[in-house]
């Protein structure tokens, strides 16, 4: 018999979800099989598999290691160690996934936690650090969050092969500024939720060449160009020329997404001919505010892959785009929730921010 608690992280979440984490070899049929003849328990009692489970419930399997091991995938040992969503079903990197994440922990150093709950955590990422893995040798903020957790001993490398906090929302690698990452079960879905139904505001500063005097919203279509790690803006009324019959409305819906952009200026330097924005993401694509910009004729300050060149000596270090996600409002919320209901949570404004206020804008 294997006996096993469910922890906070894991709370929230449906028993039939629950058992297919932890065997995640078995069929459905299977395991509503063993819930209909007792040989899998919640509470000792007969369960149907769509309970909600809450923390500190006691499941228990009633199956010789052998099987238990069979529809685990793995051998040997029953404790779980964890395991890397970059390679899952690779039992050596089951074994070291929480090394892993300490070893980010360490290697990243000191990341602002800029907002903590039982179920969220909001950090202040910096520019040049990634968000989530691109590849499998790659260290990023989502393991640098869950060392942080393994340190702080909220969750540890058994409950990890059940549920793996995450990252909910991307920035690119040399934008910097906000990361929301669930913490829980709960916390994971709400923030898919709010992020889904974009009733959460996201706020980015930046600035951009040239001059914008007034308030905007843009609007257009989106490509992603993923050989060229580039996207492709086209304005809605190039879009409608492109759909003219349902055939070709088929094709472009699968290869472009609906866009929008507003844009609010906040000051213009006439020296260094740049505009500081503020930004509200209405949608989030790849590399969305960086190619709207530049489709207008506005790119970012030091986004070269988007059309922008140095034209002054004080230009030259510009080493990546000048783009923070500054700020996120939440919506009014009511329940468990309740807590976040129009909160506004801000980040820092970099210190290369602060030097181009100082330099480029006369402040």
């Amino acid at each position: 018999m294997q006996e096993f608690v469910v922890a906070r992280a894991e709370a929230g979440g449906r028993f039939d979800k629950y058992l297919k984490r932890l065997l995640p070899l078995a069929s459905s049929g299977f395991l509503y099989k063993m819930l209909r003849k007792k040989n899998i328990t919640l509470n000792d009692k007969k369960a149907e598999g769509k309970e909600i489970l809450a923390e500190k419930d006691v499941v228990k399997l009633f199956f010789s290691e052998e099987t238990f091991l069979k529809f685990t995938g793995r051998s040997g040992s029953v404790s779980i160690s964890g395991r890397d969503r970059a390679d899952e079903g690779n039992k050596d990197s089951v074994k070291k996934y929480p090394k892993d994440c300490l070893k980010a922990y360490q290697q990243l150093g000191e990341i602002p936690v800029i907002y903590e709950h039982e179920d969220i955590l909001i950090l202040n990422k910096p520019a040049g650090a990634l968000s989530q893995k691109a590849k499998k040798e790659d260290v990023s903020l989502n393991e640098w969050m869950i060392g942080y957790l393994l340190k702080k001993e909220e969750i540890t490398g058994e409950e990890l092969s059940r549920f793996c906090p995450s990252v909910c929302n991307r920035l690119d690698r040399n934008t910097s500024g906000l990361l929301l990452c669930g913490k829980t079960l709960r916390g994971s879905r709400f923030l898919s939720e709010v992020l889904r139904d974009r009733s959460l505001h996201k706020y980015y500063l930046t600035y951009a060449e040239g001059k914008i005097e007034y308030p905007i919203t843009l609007r257009g279509y989106l490509k992603k160009e993923a050989e060229r790690n580039r996207s492709e803006v086209i304005s809605e009324e190039a879009y409608r020329k492109k759909v003219l019959t349902a055939e070709a409305e088929r094709k472009y819906q699968k290869e472009y997404h609906r866009i929008e952009t507003v844009i609010k200026p906040l000051s213009y330097s006439e020296g260094m001919n740049c505009t500081k924005l503020e930004i509200l993401l209405v949608t989030g694509k790849s590399h969305q505010i960086r190619a709207h910009l530049s489709e207008i004729g506005h790119p970012v300050l030091g986004d070269i892959k988007y059309g922008w060149k140095p034209k002054r000596k004080e230009e030259m270090g510009l080493k990546h785009q000048l783009l923070h996600a500054y700020r996120v409002e939440f919506p009014k919320l009511e329940g468990e929730f309740a807590y976040l209901s129009g909160k506004a949570v801000p980040a820092p404004v970099p210190e290369l921010f602060e030097k181009l206020e100082r330099r480029f804008m006369g402040r």
